[in-house]
Protein backbone atom coordinates (compact mmCIF):
# COMPACT_ATOMS: atom_id res chain seq x y z
CA UNK A 1 0.00 0.00 0.00
CA UNK A 2 1.53 3.39 -0.96
CA UNK A 3 1.97 5.93 1.75
CA UNK A 4 -0.90 8.13 0.61
CA UNK A 5 -3.65 5.54 0.81
CA UNK A 6 -6.09 5.22 3.68
CA UNK A 7 -7.53 1.77 4.34
CA UNK A 8 -11.23 1.63 3.46
CA UNK A 9 -13.52 0.15 6.02
CA UNK A 10 -16.88 -0.90 4.60
CA UNK A 11 -18.18 -3.08 7.39
CA UNK A 12 -18.48 -1.99 10.98
CA UNK A 13 -15.46 -3.00 13.01
CA UNK A 14 -15.63 -6.42 14.56
CA UNK A 15 -17.90 -7.70 11.75
CA UNK A 16 -16.71 -11.03 10.50
CA UNK A 17 -17.22 -12.24 6.97
CA UNK A 18 -16.84 -15.77 5.73
CA UNK A 19 -16.85 -16.27 1.99
CA UNK A 20 -17.10 -18.95 -0.63
CA UNK A 21 -16.39 -22.57 0.16
CA UNK A 22 -15.53 -21.88 3.75
CA UNK A 23 -18.95 -20.34 4.44
CA UNK A 24 -20.71 -23.20 2.72
CA UNK A 25 -18.72 -25.77 4.58
CA UNK A 26 -19.47 -24.10 7.92
CA UNK A 27 -23.19 -24.00 7.24
CA UNK A 28 -23.32 -27.58 6.03
CA UNK A 29 -21.33 -28.79 9.04
CA UNK A 30 -23.62 -26.94 11.45
CA UNK A 31 -26.73 -28.41 9.84
CA UNK A 32 -25.20 -31.89 9.82
CA UNK A 33 -24.38 -31.57 13.52
CA UNK A 34 -28.04 -30.91 14.28
CA UNK A 35 -29.03 -33.94 12.22
CA UNK A 36 -26.48 -36.03 14.17
CA UNK A 37 -28.15 -35.06 17.45
CA UNK A 38 -31.57 -36.43 16.51
CA UNK A 39 -30.31 -39.20 14.28
CA UNK A 40 -30.11 -41.76 17.07
CA UNK A 41 -33.68 -41.11 18.16
CA UNK A 42 -35.24 -42.26 14.88
CA UNK A 43 -37.43 -45.32 14.90
CA UNK A 44 -38.63 -47.91 17.42
CA UNK A 45 -35.07 -48.68 18.49
CA UNK A 46 -34.22 -44.99 18.75
CA UNK A 47 -33.04 -43.71 22.11
CA UNK A 48 -34.45 -40.76 24.07
CA UNK A 49 -32.68 -37.52 24.84
CA UNK A 50 -32.51 -35.84 28.22
CA UNK A 51 -32.44 -32.07 28.01
CA UNK A 52 -31.75 -29.80 30.94
CA UNK A 53 -32.52 -26.10 30.49
CA UNK A 54 -30.96 -23.11 32.24
CA UNK A 55 -33.38 -23.37 35.18
CA UNK A 56 -32.59 -27.03 35.64
CA UNK A 57 -35.91 -28.29 34.31
CA UNK A 58 -35.55 -31.70 32.75
CA UNK A 59 -37.25 -32.83 29.55
CA UNK A 60 -36.91 -36.43 28.41
CA UNK A 61 -38.17 -36.96 24.90
CA UNK A 62 -37.90 -38.80 21.64
CA UNK A 63 -39.76 -36.19 19.61
CA UNK A 64 -37.44 -34.48 17.13
CA UNK A 65 -39.21 -31.14 17.30
CA UNK A 66 -39.15 -31.06 21.10
CA UNK A 67 -35.47 -31.98 21.25
CA UNK A 68 -34.52 -29.16 18.89
CA UNK A 69 -36.87 -26.65 20.53
CA UNK A 70 -35.27 -27.27 23.91
CA UNK A 71 -31.68 -26.93 22.68
CA UNK A 72 -30.68 -23.30 22.45
CA UNK A 73 -29.14 -23.28 18.99
CA UNK A 74 -26.75 -20.44 18.11
CA UNK A 75 -25.62 -21.07 14.56
CA UNK A 76 -27.90 -19.50 11.94
CA UNK A 77 -27.76 -22.49 9.59
CA UNK A 78 -28.57 -24.81 12.47
CA UNK A 79 -31.52 -22.59 13.32
CA UNK A 80 -32.98 -23.40 9.92
CA UNK A 81 -32.96 -27.08 10.78
CA UNK A 82 -34.81 -26.32 14.00
CA UNK A 83 -37.35 -24.32 12.01
CA UNK A 84 -38.13 -27.14 9.57
CA UNK A 85 -38.70 -29.55 12.42
CA UNK A 86 -41.07 -27.03 14.04
CA UNK A 87 -42.89 -26.45 10.77
CA UNK A 88 -43.30 -30.19 10.21
CA UNK A 89 -44.57 -30.57 13.75
CA UNK A 90 -47.21 -27.89 13.24
CA UNK A 91 -48.17 -29.05 9.77
CA UNK A 92 -48.45 -32.84 10.10
CA UNK A 93 -47.40 -33.48 13.70
CA UNK A 94 -45.22 -36.49 13.02
CA UNK A 95 -42.00 -37.13 11.11
CA UNK A 96 -40.05 -34.32 12.73
CA UNK A 97 -36.95 -36.43 13.27
CA UNK A 98 -37.05 -37.82 9.73
CA UNK A 99 -37.19 -34.32 8.28
CA UNK A 100 -34.03 -33.24 10.05
CA UNK A 101 -32.20 -36.50 9.34
CA UNK A 102 -33.11 -36.27 5.66
CA UNK A 103 -32.06 -32.64 5.37
CA UNK A 104 -28.73 -33.49 7.00
CA UNK A 105 -28.22 -36.42 4.64
CA UNK A 106 -29.01 -34.30 1.58
CA UNK A 107 -26.49 -31.68 2.66
CA UNK A 108 -23.87 -34.33 3.24
CA UNK A 109 -24.39 -35.72 -0.27
CA UNK A 110 -24.42 -32.23 -1.75
CA UNK A 111 -21.13 -31.49 -0.06
CA UNK A 112 -19.53 -34.38 -1.92
CA UNK A 113 -20.65 -32.87 -5.22
CA UNK A 114 -19.54 -29.36 -4.32
CA UNK A 115 -16.05 -30.63 -3.48
CA UNK A 116 -16.00 -32.08 -7.01
CA UNK A 117 -16.70 -28.57 -8.32
CA UNK A 118 -20.35 -29.03 -9.21
CA UNK A 119 -21.98 -25.62 -8.85
CA UNK A 120 -24.39 -25.40 -5.89
CA UNK A 121 -27.25 -24.09 -8.03
CA UNK A 122 -26.96 -27.16 -10.26
CA UNK A 123 -27.22 -29.32 -7.16
CA UNK A 124 -30.22 -27.33 -5.97
CA UNK A 125 -31.98 -27.74 -9.32
CA UNK A 126 -31.31 -31.47 -9.37
CA UNK A 127 -32.60 -31.81 -5.80
CA UNK A 128 -35.78 -29.89 -6.59
CA UNK A 129 -36.56 -32.09 -9.61
CA UNK A 130 -35.72 -35.23 -7.70
CA UNK A 131 -37.92 -34.29 -4.76
CA UNK A 132 -40.89 -33.80 -7.10
CA UNK A 133 -40.17 -37.15 -8.69
CA UNK A 134 -39.88 -38.78 -5.26
CA UNK A 135 -43.27 -37.44 -4.21
CA UNK A 136 -44.82 -38.64 -7.48
CA UNK A 137 -43.40 -42.09 -6.80
CA UNK A 138 -44.78 -42.12 -3.27
CA UNK A 139 -48.20 -41.08 -4.53
CA UNK A 140 -48.17 -43.93 -7.04
CA UNK A 141 -47.41 -46.54 -4.38
CA UNK A 142 -49.69 -45.06 -1.71
CA UNK A 143 -52.67 -47.12 -0.59
CA UNK A 144 -56.02 -45.36 -0.58
CA UNK A 145 -57.99 -46.03 2.59
CA UNK A 146 -61.45 -45.28 3.89
CA UNK A 147 -61.08 -42.34 6.31
CA UNK A 148 -63.54 -43.99 8.72
CA UNK A 149 -61.80 -47.38 8.74
CA UNK A 150 -60.89 -47.79 12.40
CA UNK A 151 -58.61 -50.75 11.87
CA UNK A 152 -56.38 -48.87 9.50
CA UNK A 153 -56.34 -45.70 11.57
CA UNK A 154 -55.37 -47.87 14.52
CA UNK A 155 -52.37 -49.20 12.63
CA UNK A 156 -51.28 -45.67 11.79
CA UNK A 157 -51.61 -44.52 15.41
CA UNK A 158 -49.70 -47.56 16.63
CA UNK A 159 -46.89 -46.98 14.14
CA UNK A 160 -46.64 -43.38 15.26
CA UNK A 161 -46.30 -44.46 18.89
CA UNK A 162 -43.92 -47.34 18.21
CA UNK A 163 -40.83 -45.21 18.66
CA UNK A 164 -41.99 -43.57 21.89
CA UNK A 165 -41.96 -44.54 25.53
CA UNK A 166 -45.64 -45.51 25.26
CA UNK A 167 -44.97 -48.23 22.67
CA UNK A 168 -45.88 -51.02 25.08
CA UNK A 169 -49.30 -49.42 25.64
CA UNK A 170 -49.74 -48.44 22.00
CA UNK A 171 -52.67 -50.83 21.60
CA UNK A 172 -54.94 -49.16 24.19
CA UNK A 173 -53.76 -45.65 23.43
CA UNK A 174 -54.30 -46.01 19.69
CA UNK A 175 -57.93 -47.01 20.32
CA UNK A 176 -58.38 -43.89 22.46
CA UNK A 177 -56.76 -41.65 19.85
CA UNK A 178 -58.77 -43.04 16.94
CA UNK A 179 -62.02 -42.71 18.88
CA UNK A 180 -61.17 -39.13 19.77
CA UNK A 181 -60.27 -38.10 16.21
CA UNK A 182 -63.32 -39.75 14.66
CA UNK A 183 -65.56 -38.13 17.28
CA UNK A 184 -64.47 -34.64 16.26
CA UNK A 185 -64.18 -35.24 12.50
CA UNK A 186 -66.53 -33.06 10.46
CA UNK A 187 -67.75 -34.00 7.01
CA UNK A 188 -66.51 -31.62 4.34
CA UNK A 189 -68.07 -32.92 1.15
CA UNK A 190 -68.49 -36.51 0.01
CA UNK A 191 -66.15 -38.84 1.87
CA UNK A 192 -63.90 -35.94 2.81
CA UNK A 193 -63.40 -34.97 6.42
CA UNK A 194 -61.86 -32.15 8.37
CA UNK A 195 -60.44 -32.52 11.85
CA UNK A 196 -59.74 -29.62 14.16
CA UNK A 197 -57.25 -30.95 16.69
CA UNK A 198 -58.12 -28.13 19.09
CA UNK A 199 -61.38 -29.95 19.78
CA UNK A 200 -59.43 -32.75 21.40
CA UNK A 201 -58.39 -31.56 24.82
CA UNK A 202 -55.42 -33.44 26.22
CA UNK A 203 -55.12 -33.07 29.99
CA UNK A 204 -52.19 -34.68 31.79
CA UNK A 205 -51.66 -35.59 35.40
CA UNK A 206 -48.89 -37.62 37.00
CA UNK A 207 -49.95 -40.60 39.06
CA UNK A 208 -51.27 -44.00 38.09
CA UNK A 209 -49.63 -45.46 35.01
CA UNK A 210 -49.88 -44.98 31.26
CA UNK A 211 -52.56 -47.69 31.19
CA UNK A 212 -54.84 -45.44 33.22
CA UNK A 213 -55.07 -42.98 30.34
CA UNK A 214 -58.68 -42.66 29.29
CA UNK A 215 -60.95 -40.96 26.82
CA UNK A 216 -63.77 -38.80 28.16
CA UNK A 217 -66.71 -38.19 25.82
CA UNK A 218 -66.97 -34.67 27.08
CA UNK A 219 -64.69 -32.18 28.77
CA UNK A 220 -62.40 -32.23 31.79
CA UNK A 221 -62.19 -28.94 33.68
CA UNK A 222 -59.23 -28.37 35.96
CA UNK A 223 -61.42 -26.44 38.41
CA UNK A 224 -63.34 -27.53 41.48
CA UNK A 225 -66.97 -27.03 42.49
CA UNK A 226 -67.21 -23.58 44.12
CA UNK A 227 -69.21 -24.34 47.24
CA UNK A 228 -68.97 -27.23 49.70
CA UNK A 229 -72.75 -27.50 49.99
CA UNK A 230 -73.26 -28.21 46.29
CA UNK A 231 -73.79 -31.71 44.95
CA UNK A 232 -70.52 -33.29 43.77
CA UNK A 233 -72.28 -35.44 41.23
CA UNK A 234 -75.18 -34.61 38.96
CA UNK A 235 -76.71 -37.18 36.63
CA UNK A 236 -78.59 -36.23 33.48
CA UNK A 237 -77.12 -32.77 33.82
CA UNK A 238 -78.71 -29.79 32.11
CA UNK A 239 -75.82 -27.43 31.69
CA UNK A 240 -75.93 -23.64 31.48
CA UNK A 241 -72.80 -21.96 30.07
CA UNK A 242 -72.76 -18.41 31.37
CA UNK A 243 -70.38 -15.73 30.21
CA UNK A 244 -71.48 -13.13 32.78
CA UNK A 245 -70.44 -12.60 36.39
CA UNK A 246 -72.90 -13.78 39.00
CA UNK A 247 -72.00 -10.88 41.28
CA UNK A 248 -73.15 -7.30 41.69
CA UNK A 249 -71.31 -5.22 39.15
CA UNK A 250 -69.98 -1.83 40.06
CA UNK A 251 -71.26 0.96 37.83
CA UNK A 252 -69.00 2.09 34.99
CA UNK A 253 -69.08 5.71 36.22
CA UNK A 254 -68.39 6.84 39.78
CA UNK A 255 -71.63 6.88 41.75
CA UNK A 256 -72.05 8.03 45.32
CA UNK A 257 -74.96 6.99 47.47
CA UNK A 258 -75.89 9.23 50.35
CA UNK A 259 -77.38 7.29 53.21
CA UNK A 260 -78.88 9.25 56.06
CA UNK A 261 -80.16 6.50 58.35
CA UNK A 262 -79.12 2.90 59.18
CA UNK A 263 -82.31 1.32 57.86
CA UNK A 264 -81.55 2.71 54.40
CA UNK A 265 -78.20 0.94 54.67
CA UNK A 266 -80.02 -2.28 55.46
CA UNK A 267 -82.37 -1.76 52.51
CA UNK A 268 -79.37 -1.29 50.28
CA UNK A 269 -77.82 -4.60 51.42
CA UNK A 270 -81.16 -6.41 51.10
CA UNK A 271 -81.52 -5.06 47.57
CA UNK A 272 -78.09 -6.46 46.63
CA UNK A 273 -79.08 -9.85 48.02
CA UNK A 274 -82.36 -9.69 46.16
CA UNK A 275 -80.56 -8.97 42.90
CA UNK A 276 -78.26 -11.95 43.40
CA UNK A 277 -81.22 -14.15 44.32
CA UNK A 278 -83.09 -13.09 41.20
CA UNK A 279 -80.02 -14.01 39.11
CA UNK A 280 -80.00 -17.46 40.66
CA UNK A 281 -83.76 -17.78 40.17
CA UNK A 282 -83.39 -17.01 36.48
CA UNK A 283 -80.88 -19.82 36.20
CA UNK A 284 -82.90 -22.36 38.16
CA UNK A 285 -86.15 -21.48 36.39
CA UNK A 286 -84.56 -22.43 33.07
CA UNK A 287 -84.18 -25.92 34.51
CA UNK A 288 -80.39 -25.89 34.73
CA UNK A 289 -78.76 -28.02 37.40
CA UNK A 290 -75.13 -27.39 36.40
CA UNK A 291 -73.74 -23.88 35.96
CA UNK A 292 -70.35 -23.33 34.32
CA UNK A 293 -69.46 -19.68 34.59
CA UNK A 294 -66.59 -17.96 32.83
CA UNK A 295 -66.49 -15.14 35.36
CA UNK A 296 -66.80 -15.03 39.16
CA UNK A 297 -69.67 -16.18 41.35
CA UNK A 298 -70.47 -14.14 44.49
CA UNK A 299 -70.58 -15.89 47.89
CA UNK A 300 -74.28 -15.17 48.35
CA UNK A 301 -75.05 -16.40 44.85
CA UNK A 302 -73.07 -19.56 45.68
CA UNK A 303 -75.22 -20.04 48.74
CA UNK A 304 -78.48 -19.75 46.78
CA UNK A 305 -77.18 -22.04 44.02
CA UNK A 306 -76.17 -24.62 46.62
CA UNK A 307 -79.62 -24.37 48.21
CA UNK A 308 -81.20 -25.04 44.83
CA UNK A 309 -78.95 -28.10 44.44
CA UNK A 310 -77.04 -26.73 41.46
CA UNK A 311 -73.44 -27.70 40.78
CA UNK A 312 -71.47 -24.57 39.83
CA UNK A 313 -67.92 -24.00 38.58
CA UNK A 314 -66.47 -20.54 38.16
CA UNK A 315 -63.70 -18.92 36.10
CA UNK A 316 -63.70 -21.56 33.40
CA UNK A 317 -61.23 -20.77 30.61
CA UNK A 318 -62.77 -19.28 27.47
CA UNK A 319 -61.28 -21.99 25.25
CA UNK A 320 -62.89 -24.58 27.53
CA UNK A 321 -66.24 -22.78 27.26
CA UNK A 322 -66.13 -23.19 23.48
CA UNK A 323 -65.23 -26.84 23.82
CA UNK A 324 -68.03 -27.35 26.36
CA UNK A 325 -70.52 -25.78 24.02
CA UNK A 326 -69.37 -28.14 21.23
CA UNK A 327 -69.47 -31.16 23.51
CA UNK A 328 -72.76 -30.60 25.30
CA UNK A 329 -74.65 -28.61 22.68
CA UNK A 330 -75.20 -25.71 25.09
CA UNK A 331 -75.18 -22.09 23.92
CA UNK A 332 -72.98 -19.58 25.70
CA UNK A 333 -75.23 -16.98 27.31
CA UNK A 334 -73.91 -13.50 28.05
CA UNK A 335 -77.12 -12.02 29.39
CA UNK A 336 -78.94 -13.92 32.13
CA UNK A 337 -82.35 -12.53 31.08
CA UNK A 338 -82.03 -14.42 27.82
CA UNK A 339 -81.29 -17.79 29.37
CA UNK A 340 -83.95 -20.29 28.32
CA UNK A 341 -84.30 -24.03 28.30
CA UNK A 342 -83.17 -24.14 24.67
CA UNK A 343 -79.76 -22.81 25.65
CA UNK A 344 -78.97 -25.68 27.99
CA UNK A 345 -76.64 -28.49 27.06
CA UNK A 346 -76.87 -32.08 28.15
CA UNK A 347 -74.43 -34.53 29.72
CA UNK A 348 -75.22 -37.86 31.29
CA UNK A 349 -72.92 -37.18 34.21
CA UNK A 350 -71.13 -34.18 35.72
CA UNK A 351 -68.92 -35.11 38.62
CA UNK A 352 -66.08 -33.70 40.68
CA UNK A 353 -63.29 -36.22 41.14
CA UNK A 354 -59.95 -36.16 42.81
CA UNK A 355 -57.13 -36.54 40.33
CA UNK A 356 -53.92 -37.02 42.29
CA UNK A 357 -54.12 -34.01 44.67
CA UNK A 358 -56.40 -31.75 42.64
CA UNK A 359 -60.15 -31.80 42.34
CA UNK A 360 -61.34 -31.67 38.74
CA UNK A 361 -64.83 -31.55 37.26
CA UNK A 362 -65.62 -34.14 34.61
CA UNK A 363 -68.42 -33.48 32.12
CA UNK A 364 -69.00 -36.94 30.71
CA UNK A 365 -71.05 -39.01 28.31
CA UNK A 366 -72.42 -36.21 26.18
CA UNK A 367 -74.60 -37.32 23.27
CA UNK A 368 -72.50 -37.19 20.09
CA UNK A 369 -69.90 -34.71 21.38
CA UNK A 370 -67.98 -32.67 18.82
CA UNK A 371 -65.28 -32.07 21.38
CA UNK A 372 -63.67 -34.70 23.60
CA UNK A 373 -60.90 -34.98 26.20
CA UNK A 374 -58.09 -37.41 26.80
CA UNK A 375 -56.75 -37.68 30.33
CA UNK A 376 -53.15 -38.85 30.15
CA UNK A 377 -51.70 -40.50 33.24
CA UNK A 378 -48.21 -41.80 33.92
CA UNK A 379 -45.83 -42.81 36.66
CA UNK A 380 -44.06 -39.47 37.00
CA UNK A 381 -44.21 -35.97 35.60
CA UNK A 382 -41.56 -36.70 32.93
CA UNK A 383 -43.40 -39.81 31.80
CA UNK A 384 -46.68 -37.92 31.56
CA UNK A 385 -45.09 -35.11 29.54
CA UNK A 386 -43.60 -37.56 27.08
CA UNK A 387 -46.82 -39.59 26.92
CA UNK A 388 -48.72 -36.41 26.13
CA UNK A 389 -46.33 -35.60 23.28
CA UNK A 390 -46.73 -39.13 21.94
CA UNK A 391 -50.51 -38.89 22.09
CA UNK A 392 -50.34 -35.56 20.28
CA UNK A 393 -48.18 -37.09 17.53
CA UNK A 394 -50.58 -40.00 17.18
CA UNK A 395 -53.61 -37.69 17.04
CA UNK A 396 -51.94 -35.69 14.29
CA UNK A 397 -50.99 -38.82 12.34
CA UNK A 398 -54.56 -40.12 12.46
CA UNK A 399 -55.86 -36.68 11.53
CA UNK A 400 -53.57 -36.65 8.48
CA UNK A 401 -55.02 -39.94 7.27
CA UNK A 402 -58.62 -38.86 7.93
CA UNK A 403 -58.10 -35.65 5.97
CA UNK A 404 -55.93 -37.10 3.22
CA UNK A 405 -56.79 -40.80 3.16
CA UNK A 406 -53.61 -42.31 1.71
CA UNK A 407 -51.08 -44.38 3.62
CA UNK A 408 -47.73 -45.99 2.92
CA UNK A 409 -46.05 -48.97 4.48
CA UNK A 410 -43.66 -47.67 7.13
CA UNK A 411 -40.23 -48.71 8.29
CA UNK A 412 -38.27 -47.09 5.49
CA UNK A 413 -39.93 -49.20 2.77
CA UNK A 414 -41.28 -46.27 0.70
CA UNK A 415 -37.96 -44.42 0.92
CA UNK A 416 -36.07 -47.50 -0.23
CA UNK A 417 -38.33 -47.91 -3.24
CA UNK A 418 -38.32 -44.19 -4.02
CA UNK A 419 -34.52 -44.13 -4.06
CA UNK A 420 -34.55 -47.07 -6.49
CA UNK A 421 -37.00 -45.36 -8.82
CA UNK A 422 -35.01 -42.13 -8.57
CA UNK A 423 -31.83 -43.88 -9.65
CA UNK A 424 -33.58 -45.34 -12.69
CA UNK A 425 -34.99 -41.92 -13.51
CA UNK A 426 -31.67 -40.14 -12.91
CA UNK A 427 -30.01 -42.08 -15.70
CA UNK A 428 -32.44 -40.47 -18.15
CA UNK A 429 -31.29 -36.96 -17.19
CA UNK A 430 -28.50 -35.28 -19.05
CA UNK A 431 -25.77 -33.08 -17.65
CA UNK A 432 -24.71 -32.60 -14.08
CA UNK A 433 -28.20 -32.59 -12.61
CA UNK A 434 -28.05 -36.36 -13.11
CA UNK A 435 -25.38 -36.48 -10.40
CA UNK A 436 -27.53 -34.38 -8.09
CA UNK A 437 -30.54 -36.63 -8.64
CA UNK A 438 -28.45 -39.68 -7.81
CA UNK A 439 -27.20 -38.03 -4.65
CA UNK A 440 -30.80 -37.25 -3.73
CA UNK A 441 -31.60 -40.94 -4.10
CA UNK A 442 -28.71 -41.77 -1.77
CA UNK A 443 -29.94 -39.13 0.66
CA UNK A 444 -33.46 -40.52 0.83
CA UNK A 445 -32.07 -43.96 1.43
CA UNK A 446 -30.42 -42.81 4.66
CA UNK A 447 -33.76 -42.99 6.46
CA UNK A 448 -34.03 -46.80 6.27
CA UNK A 449 -30.30 -47.06 6.91
CA UNK A 450 -30.48 -44.93 10.07
CA UNK A 451 -33.42 -47.08 11.22
CA UNK A 452 -31.27 -50.15 10.69
CA UNK A 453 -28.25 -48.62 12.42
CA UNK A 454 -30.34 -47.74 15.46
CA UNK A 455 -31.53 -51.33 15.57
CA UNK A 456 -27.92 -52.51 15.60
CA UNK A 457 -27.99 -53.96 12.10
CA UNK A 458 -25.16 -53.69 9.61
CA UNK A 459 -25.92 -50.65 7.42
CA UNK A 460 -24.22 -52.09 4.31
CA UNK A 461 -25.89 -55.51 4.39
CA UNK A 462 -29.21 -53.79 5.00
CA UNK A 463 -28.75 -51.47 2.05
CA UNK A 464 -27.96 -54.39 -0.27
CA UNK A 465 -30.89 -56.48 0.94
CA UNK A 466 -33.33 -53.56 0.68
CA UNK A 467 -32.31 -52.87 -2.89
CA UNK A 468 -32.58 -56.48 -4.03
CA UNK A 469 -35.93 -57.11 -2.28
CA UNK A 470 -37.59 -53.94 -3.52
CA UNK A 471 -36.26 -54.13 -7.07
CA UNK A 472 -37.53 -57.69 -7.45
CA UNK A 473 -41.06 -56.86 -6.23
CA UNK A 474 -41.39 -53.24 -7.31
CA UNK A 475 -43.81 -52.64 -4.46
CA UNK A 476 -42.96 -50.75 -1.34
CA UNK A 477 -43.45 -53.46 1.22
CA UNK A 478 -39.97 -54.39 2.27
CA UNK A 479 -38.56 -52.24 5.02
CA UNK A 480 -36.61 -52.61 8.21
CA UNK A 481 -38.27 -54.89 10.71
CA UNK A 482 -36.57 -53.18 13.61
CA UNK A 483 -37.76 -55.52 16.33
CA UNK A 484 -36.29 -58.63 14.73
CA UNK A 485 -33.40 -56.79 13.13
CA UNK A 486 -33.88 -57.81 9.53
CA UNK A 487 -35.38 -56.68 6.23
CA UNK A 488 -38.92 -57.97 6.09
CA UNK A 489 -42.38 -57.45 4.59
CA UNK A 490 -43.82 -54.74 6.82
CA UNK A 491 -47.34 -54.72 5.38
CA UNK A 492 -47.77 -58.02 7.20
CA UNK A 493 -46.58 -56.35 10.39
CA UNK A 494 -49.25 -53.61 10.08
CA UNK A 495 -46.78 -50.76 9.99
CA UNK A 496 -48.35 -47.85 8.13
CA UNK A 497 -47.66 -44.14 7.90
CA UNK A 498 -49.68 -41.25 6.44
CA UNK A 499 -48.64 -40.11 2.96
CA UNK A 500 -49.15 -36.50 4.11
CA UNK A 501 -46.28 -36.89 6.56
CA UNK A 502 -43.90 -38.33 3.96
CA UNK A 503 -44.70 -35.55 1.50
CA UNK A 504 -44.10 -32.90 4.14
CA UNK A 505 -40.83 -34.54 5.21
CA UNK A 506 -39.43 -34.63 1.70
CA UNK A 507 -40.57 -31.11 0.82
CA UNK A 508 -39.37 -29.49 4.02
CA UNK A 509 -36.01 -31.28 4.02
CA UNK A 510 -35.33 -30.49 0.36
CA UNK A 511 -36.24 -26.84 0.74
CA UNK A 512 -34.07 -26.41 3.82
CA UNK A 513 -31.12 -28.19 2.22
CA UNK A 514 -31.44 -26.09 -0.93
CA UNK A 515 -31.63 -22.89 1.06
CA UNK A 516 -28.49 -23.69 3.01
CA UNK A 517 -26.66 -24.74 -0.17
CA UNK A 518 -27.31 -21.45 -1.90
CA UNK A 519 -25.52 -19.38 0.74
CA UNK A 520 -21.95 -18.48 -0.16
CA UNK A 521 -21.27 -15.53 2.10
CA UNK A 522 -21.97 -15.01 5.77
CA UNK A 523 -21.63 -11.51 7.17
CA UNK A 524 -22.01 -11.48 10.91
CA UNK A 525 -22.16 -8.25 12.83
CA UNK A 526 -20.18 -8.25 16.02
CA UNK A 527 -22.13 -8.46 19.22
CA UNK A 528 -22.08 -4.88 20.46
CA UNK A 529 -21.62 -4.21 24.16
CA UNK A 530 -25.24 -3.27 24.83
CA UNK A 531 -26.46 -6.51 23.30
CA UNK A 532 -24.35 -8.77 25.42
CA UNK A 533 -26.42 -11.15 27.53
CA UNK A 534 -26.55 -10.15 31.15
CA UNK A 535 -26.83 -6.46 30.30
CA UNK A 536 -30.58 -6.52 30.71
CA UNK A 537 -31.07 -7.85 27.20
CA UNK A 538 -31.12 -11.52 27.88
CA UNK A 539 -30.14 -13.83 25.03
CA UNK A 540 -31.63 -11.52 22.40
CA UNK A 541 -28.15 -10.32 21.58
CA UNK A 542 -27.29 -13.84 20.47
CA UNK A 543 -28.89 -13.30 17.11
CA UNK A 544 -25.83 -11.43 15.99
CA UNK A 545 -27.41 -8.68 13.95
CA UNK A 546 -28.53 -9.74 10.52
CA UNK A 547 -27.41 -13.25 11.07
CA UNK A 548 -30.71 -14.64 12.22
CA UNK A 549 -32.45 -13.43 9.08
CA UNK A 550 -30.42 -15.41 6.61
Amino acid sequence: MSAGQVPIVVLKEGTSETKGNQAQRNNITAAKTIAEIVRTSLGPRGMDKMLVDTLGDVTITNDGATILKEIDVQHPAAKMMVEISKATDNEVGDGTTSTVVLAGALLEKAEELITKNVHPTVVVEGFKKASQKAIETLREIAIKVDPQDRQFLNKVARTSMASKIVSSNAQELSDIVVDAVLAVADKAGDNRYRVDVDNIKVEKKAGGSIQDTKLVHGIILDKEVVHGGMPKRVENARIALINAPLEIEKTEFDAKINISSPDQMQKFIDEENRMLKSMVDKITSSGANVVLCQKGIDDIAQHYLAKAGVLAVRRVKESDMYKLSKATGARMVTNLDELSEGDLGFAKLVEERKVETDKWVFVEECKNPKSVSILVRGGSQRVVDEAERSVHDAIMAVKDVVEYPHVLVGGGAPEALASLKLREWASTLSGRSQLAAEKFADGIETIPIVLAENAGMDPLDTQVQLRSKNSSTGRARYGIDVVNGKVADLAAKDIYEPLAVKEQVINAATEAACMILRIDDVIAASKSKSDMPGKGHGPSGMDGGGMGDM
